[in-house]
């Protein structure tokens, strides 16, 4: 073997000895310093607790449209999902009889007041001049009873001619009486009189009637709104009672969510929630929590709350699904971790895992609000700790190495 040969096998050996020593030394040191984790230091910062759920748009109630008399549909001049007016048409029905009755009312009123005529033109003129002519005949029976009674005194005439005297007398006496009540029933306060006027306002009665059956063979709109349902068409026979068309009216929608009955307790009326409707996630609007249900169902374990919308977007539409963050509580400057560094958050003691001078230490906490991921620390922590992310296992007084996560 030549002396280089020799020296270049010796380098060859010496090299791979410093490379052993440098991986032995560089394991060492990496076991000594313990392993790398990602851990956190901690800031203060507002943290906002929410509850999320589901739902849908709701008015707060619907108007029901149907038909108050029995007749064949002849136009329907909306469709469902037209946006309707109070008092625009929605549907026509038959009226053929209906204008019948109609004429046939008019027609009573027509007679009743020509009734009421008769009696001012006709019968009180005749029974005022029956009156004066039985106060004639009267006037005349007593000239004529008086003078026969004179001519009784002076013996002219017997008693049986001064009887028949005063039997005219009485006789017209009684005729002025009758005039006098046969005009008295002509006037306005009389019986005559008031009998027409009656029958007058009877007939007007019958139509206003046959008015108001008349305008029921035009279904209308009672408010603005979106026609949302429909179940008549052209030619179909309705009946009062039954359901023909359904209205969304305009106005303030609700939201109504099912909250999870475990939440129930951080709900509370007033509360914010930021709302987006599942067609349009990136449209965000407000909305206020304004009913929770007294009850929960048994079924889903499920509470319906409803929220007021404060300003309500034009895109959102009767039925829509939604999605909505009530805030449920909110914390100027806290501490937050991530849920997952918190050890048995579910028992009395929780914990998380503090890196104090490089090494893992248990430190018990206190926890406040949870939402979205994140703990609030109320005990155990301040401001600069430096907390482990996640729940790597670790032995607790070892050594470990940190790694910052980026912001």
């Amino acid at each position: 073997m030549t002396q280089t040969s020799w020296l270049l096998k010796h380098k060859l050996l010496v090299t791979a000895g410093l490379f052993s020593i440098a991986g032995v030394v560089f394991f060492v040191v990496r076991w000594q310093m313990g392993p790398q984790v990602d851990a956190q230091v901690l800031v203060r910062r507002d943290f906002v607790q929410t509850v999320v759920a589901s739902g849908h748009v709701e008015s707060p109630h619907r108007v029901d449209v149907g038909a108050q008399i029995t007749s064949t549909v002849t136009s329907i001049p909306v469709n469902e999902g037209d946006t309707v007016k109070a008092q625009d048409v929605l549907i026509e029905l038959a009226a053929g009889d209906l204008l019948a009755t109609e004429r046939q009312a008019d027609i009573a009123v027509t007679q009743a007041q020509a009734r009421l005529r008769q009696i001012q033109d006709l019968q009180a003129p005749l029974a005022e001049q029956a009156l004066r002519q039985a106060k004639v005949n009267s006037q005349n029976a007593q000239t004529v009873m008086r003078r026969n009674q004179d001519l009784f005194r002076q013996g002219f005439i017997g008693e049986a001619a001064l009887d028949d005297a005063r039997k005219v007398l009485e006789l017209a006496d009684a005729q002025v009486i009758t005039a006098q009540k046969q005009l008295e029933t002509t006037l306005a306060q009389g019986s005559d009189y008031a009998i027409a006027a009656v029958a007058i306002r009877q007939a007007q009665a019958a139509v206003d009637g046959a008015h108001a059956r008349s305008r029921f063979a035009v279904v209308r709109a009672p408010v603005d709104g979106v026609l949302i349902g429909r179940s008549v068409e052209v030619g179909d026979v309705v009946q009062p009672g039954k359901l023909l068309m359904t209205l969304s009216p305009k106005g303030q929608a609700q939201l109504v969510l099912a909250i999870d009955e475990k939440n129930l307790r951080l709900i509370r009326l007033g509360q914010k929630a930021l709302v987006s409707a599942d067609a349009y996630p990136q449209e965000k609007f407000e909305a206020t929590v304004a009913y929770i249900s007294p009850g929960v169902n048994a079924q889903t374990g499920s509470v319906e709350v409803k929220l007021t919308i404060d300003q309500a977007p034009l895109f959102l539409l009767q039925d829509m699904t939604v999605s909505v963050d009530i805030e449920v509580a909110r914390r100027p400057a806290t501490l937050v971790v991530p849920a997952s560094s918190v050890r048995d958050a579910g028992s009395q003691s929780p914990w998380v895992v503090r890196i104090d001078r490089g090494r893992a230490v248990k430190a018990a906490v206190q926890t406040g609000l949870r939402s979205d991921g994140f703990v609030e620390i109320l005990q155990g922590l301040e401001a600069g700790d430096t907390v482990l992310l996640g729940a790597p296992l670790v032995e607790m007084g070892a050594p470990v190495r940190t790694t910052m996560p980026p912001h």
